[in-house]
């Protein structure tokens, strides 16, 4: 799943001033970067694949503060160009920040202004979103990370309007991606809306990866609280919310417990979670359907039932707005290729003393993306408030 935002056409259409060129990418580096993350420009822009029909880049490897730069595992770089190269770029990439909780040098939170100011593209690869949220790029904008670092970046940076259920984000002249392998989806992105759909399609040949990989980061997501949250208040709140999944409760439900009105509620879980208390919600319902299709024999009627839906409709609209399939297609897909004599058990889930019923031993692990095709579009539709949740009586 993507963001592609149409609320700053302008911010789109801005015009390089300067020096700045198109065609040239600068990719500032850190010292204490994830190696990974910190090639995948590197590997997108830096290699002329002329041949295979991939317009050709210019790239600019640029560090970010003094070197040399140690990567995870500690290898040592030394980038062939500083800051003052980011100057002729039309394209900046930060790929990844060593750390969360300090802050980048100002020195290079400067140039990324000046940049942007001067009409360059401004990209951040999982941590590197930090950066640009660090130097106010990302104010009023939305935006992504890492799901297990959202809730930090949402903290730390309340004007940001961080979405840890995208892949990536495009608002123009700023985009950002989840973790890892989310950077590739965002770099191919950008070569497709420099150069066609034909030109990426090339290149995600070259990489040997999917040009488009459908749903976000959703599936990824784990049900243990994050960090952030664990000292707070709320945290009793999301553990009981995550414990009674199978009851039929809203948004209301959840600040009453917290004894909060539902404003203040709904305002003080996104500064700790990064998504409003409704889609959070919605979503945790979906990631537990995920589990019972997957370990259990329970009919989607039954699913729907254990996982807190007011109806089997309501868990195949969410269910195939957030993975891209319908619950059945996914199990269909699941089951086809687990391997033979695999009998998982279903885990606890519905009422006390729900029994555990056995999975067909036919049944097979298949990521999600593989289930139905992607299906292409500029925008990710909002989650809708109407009919999705139990008793929910109004969107936020």
């Amino acid at each position: 799943m993507s963001h592609d935002s149409t609320a700053a056409p302008e911010t789109a259409a801005r015009k390089l001033s300067g020096r700045r060129r198109k065609e040239i990418v600068a990719v500032l580096l850190f010292s204490g970067g994830p190696i990974f993350e910190s090639s995948i420009p590197l590997s997108v822009f830096g290699i002329d694949r002329q041949d295979a029909g991939v317009p050709r880049y210019r790239l600019l490897v640029c560090a970010g503060e003094e070197g040399p730069l140690r990567t995870t595992g500690g290898l040592e770089l030394t980038a062939p160009q500083g800051l003052e190269a980011i100057s002729r770029a039309g394209t900046v990439v930060v790929p990844a920040w060593r750390s969360i909780t300090s802050p980048p040098p100002e020195d290079a939170l400067d140039a990324l202004r000046r940049a942007h100011e001067e009409g360059a593209r401004i990209v951040g690869l999982c941590t590197g979103a930090f950066v640009l949220a660090a130097a106010g790029l990302l104010d009023g904008r939305p935006a992504t990370t890492h799901w297990m670092y959202a809730p930090t970046l949402a903290k730390r940076y309340p004007s940001v309007h961080v979405d840890p259920r995208e892949l990536f984000v495009d608002d123009g002249d700023v985009l950002t991606s989840a973790g890892t392998a989310a950077g590739i989806d965002l770099c191919l992105h950008i070569v497709r809306t420099d150069h066609g759909n034909e030109a990426a399609g090339a290149l995600a040949r070259r990489l040997v990866v999917p040009p488009r990989r459908s749903g976000g980061q959703e599936r990824y997501l784990d049900r243990s609280l994050p960090e952030e949250i664990g000292a707070d208040p709320l945290a009793e709140v999301v553990a009981w919310a995550l414990e009674h999944l199978h009851e039929q409760f809203d948004v209301e439900t959840l600040a009453a417990r917290a004894y909060m009105s539902r404003r203040t509620f709904d305002r003080r879980f996104r500064s700790l979670t990064g998504s409003a208390p409704l889609q959070w919600l919605i979503t945790q319902r979906v990631l537990q359907a995920q589990r019972l299709l997957e370990t259990s024999d329970y009919s989607v009627d039954e699913v729907a039932g254990r996982c807190g839906f007011r109806s089997p409709v309501a868990l195949r609209g969410h269910f195939r707005r957030q993975l891209g399939s319908s619950p059945a297609a996914y199990r269909a897909a699941y089951r086809a290729r687990r391997p033979q004599g695999e009998r998982p058990v279903a885990p606890e889930a519905g009422p006390e003393g729900a029994s555990r019923v056995p999975v067909p031993p036919e049944a097979a692990a298949l990521p999600p993306e593989s289930a139905v095709p992607y299906q292409s579009r500029r925008s990710a539709p909002p989650i809708p408030a109407a009919a999705s949740l139990p008793g929910q009586r109004s969107a936020p």
